[in-house]
């Protein structure tokens, strides 16, 4: 199994991004794929996720808001439109497929390579 995460780049504060993540090697169909990021110095997080066999979406609060999930089932892909970047977006983002929870920690079976986001002026 592959994850091709792709679409991260340096923006200035208030312009948008698209992230985008190809899986390969299985079906999807009916798994649950998501966005993960990880900051300097912090511990990485769970921002979106969907359910491949519904229209179920999650969102962290900090991007409710401004980020949206959404998937091309016949691609296989799941994609990240970031709008009204902050730079406190900046981070290494993840997609993930096949996502698990203990307790109250999101996890993930299957990782991306991440892709790095940049919001600076």
């Amino acid at each position: 199994v592959q994850l091709q995460a792709s679409g991260g780049g340096l923006v200035q504060p208030g312009e948008s991004l698209r992230l985008s993540c190809t899986a390969s090697g299985r079906s999807f169909s009916r798994t649950t794929m998501g966005w993960f990021r990880q900051a300097p110095g912090k511990e990485r997080e769970l921002l979106a996720y969907i359910q491949w066999g519904g229209d179920y979406t999650y969102y962290e609060d900090s991007v409710r808001d401004r980020f949206a999930i959404s998937r091309a089932i016949g691609a296989n892909t799941v994609y990240l439109q970031m709008n009204s970047l902050k730079p406190e977006d900046t981070a290494v983002y993840y997609c993930a497929a096949d996502l698990t929870k203990s307790g109250s920690v999101w996890s993930s079976r299957y990782w991306g390579q991440g892709t790095l986001v940049t919001v600076s002026s």
